[in-house]
């Protein structure tokens, strides 16, 4: 358990330098660290739930879902966070290997949101929200090694 810590903190040394212990003394624990994931997330879940029972009413219902919907995957990926630290996690984003993933992702939610507030067009607040959907799965599956890769040929050979 203790090497998953160190993995997730960034720490891959067996001695801690003085830096780390700083750094440990001031950062949360790891008890609270998973606590405020499983928090984070369940709100985010909870969001995103919430989002698609509000998709009914009428008039409003699908601005209410977009908007819902994407608090509930910004909070699911702010869960994260808690994990490996937001610094960690914003160095993680912007790697060249998801780079394109995440300027996409982050896009779709901003875009939705726009096209809910501003905008006032709920066909394109779902097709926005539509797209999050897209971006976030091809986002989240950058963190799985060769997932993308399978992916890629599932789909190549469902379409063939």
């Amino acid at each position: 358990m203790d090497k998953l810590k160190r993995v997730l903190r960034g720490q891959d040394a067996e001695e801690p330098s003085g830096l780390a212990e700083v750094i440990d003394a001031t950062s949360l624990s790891w008890g609270t660290r998973v606590k405020g994931f499983v928090a984070c997330f369940a709100i985010g879940c909870l969001c995103s739930v919430l989002g698609s029972c509000l998709l009914w009413i009428p008039k409003k219902g699908l601005i209410l879902f977009a908007v819902f919907y994407t608090l509930g995957n910004i909070a699911s990926i702010g869960s994260t966070a808690f994990l490996m630290g937001p610094m960690r996690q914003l160095k993680k984003m912007f790697e060249t290997t998801r780079l394109i993933a995440t300027v996409v992702m982050l896009l779709c939610l901003v875009l939705t949101l726009c096209s809910a507030f501003w905008w006032h067009n709920a066909g394109l607040a779902l097709l926005f929200c539509i797209l999050q959907f897209f971006a976030l799965a091809w986002y989240s599956i950058s963190f799985i090694p060769f997932a993308r890769d399978a992916v890629k040929k599932c789909v190549s050979v469902c379409l063939t």
